[in-house]
């Protein structure tokens, strides 16, 4: 078959489509025309002869051929990525565009950290950043949609390369004047399962809160999210383990919420960074990793 006719810029146009389910947003993602796009689209299908789209007034659907070519494009561009970085001599350094993704559960906490330290270790990227759960981020990042994750290890490292950044301690967040209040310290033994709020499902933080407790999420009462968490504990609904970074000041909810440190041992999580194991820039992504390590937030744990 002779590929002259097919075009990186075309597959870019395909895979936006097929991301954002609408030629209008992937139009405005590419920075073109919407009729502009769509014809290099049509183009595109009458090149390989064979519709990628299914089209109708209310929605963009990839066809069974389409979600296989998309697949294989994602592959091509990421090649292609590859071939600009080897040609411009800066293959293993972060330039450029440089999406990270981070958990729900530490975005948000671990950023204000470690922003400072990316915009000093890396001038010439401009970050992207986002968050989601763990399996939508991983997803992302094999499909070449993001380029890095922070979050809580282990993984399944299938196609991807880990460093552990540090060891992220659990507090014990209950409301105010809580019995727990009383005791001179606490441990994970103090703990009433039936007393326990967690996250919903799909979020790792409520997995790790079920082992750390030996409990089982049958009857247990969830959230949404952390911060929904912490106002049901205000309000009383029961106490939760928290992340030592989203207990920062200010958290108290006016003074409704305490947190306490475990005695001993403390449950917790490992925070690492993760980057796919066939990217060019794996020295740029361990050499960010190290300097994330060697500037932990205040209360990590080194690994």
């Amino acid at each position: 078959m002779n590929v002259t006719g097919l075009s990186l810029r075309d597959l870019e146009y395909a895979v936006a489509v097929a991301e954002q389910r609408h030629f209008g947003k992937a139009a405005e993602r590419c920075a073109v025309s919407q009729p502009s796009l769509s014809a290099q689209i049509r183009k595109l299908e009458d090149t390989l002869g064979i519709a990628l789209f299914e089209r109708t007034s209310r929605r963009v659907l990839l066809t069974q051929q389409g979600e296989a070519v998309i697949r294989q494009a994602r592959v091509v561009l990421e090649e292609g990525r590859r071939l600009l970085t080897v040609a411009r001599g800066t293959e293993g350094t972060l330039t450029g565009t440089l999406a990270v993704g981070a958990i729900q559960t530490l975005g948000p906490y671990l950023f204000p950290h470690a922003l400072p330290v990316m915009r000093r270790h890396l001038p010439a990227a401009q970050l992207v950043l986002s968050e989601g759960r763990t399996e939508g981020l991983l997803e992302e990042l094999r499909e070449g949609r993001i380029d890095a994750v922070l979050l809580s290890l282990p993984i399944d490292t299938d196609g991807l390369a880990t460093e552990a950044l540090f060891f992220e301690p659990f507090l014990l967040a209950h409301p105010a004047g809580h019995r727990l209040e009383d005791l001179p310290s606490i441990g994970l033994k103090d703990l009433d399962p039936n007393e326990l709020v967690l996250l919903e499902e799909g979020h790792c933080l409520r997995d790790q809160a079920l082992v750390a407790c030996g409990a089982t999420a049958r009857g247990m009462r969830h959230a949404t999210g952390l911060e929904t968490l912490r106002h049901m504990v205000a309000a009383g609904t029961g106490y939760t383990l928290m992340p030592r970074l989203a207990a920062g000041e200010g958290t108290t909810v006016g003074g409704l919420v305490a947190y306490r440190a475990f005695e001993g041992d403390a449950p917790g999580r490992e925070i690492g960074l993760v980057w796919r194991a066939s990217d060019p820039r794996a020295p740029g992504f361990r050499e960010l990793a190290q300097r994330l390590r060697e500037a932990p937030p205040p209360g990590m744990r080194p690994v």
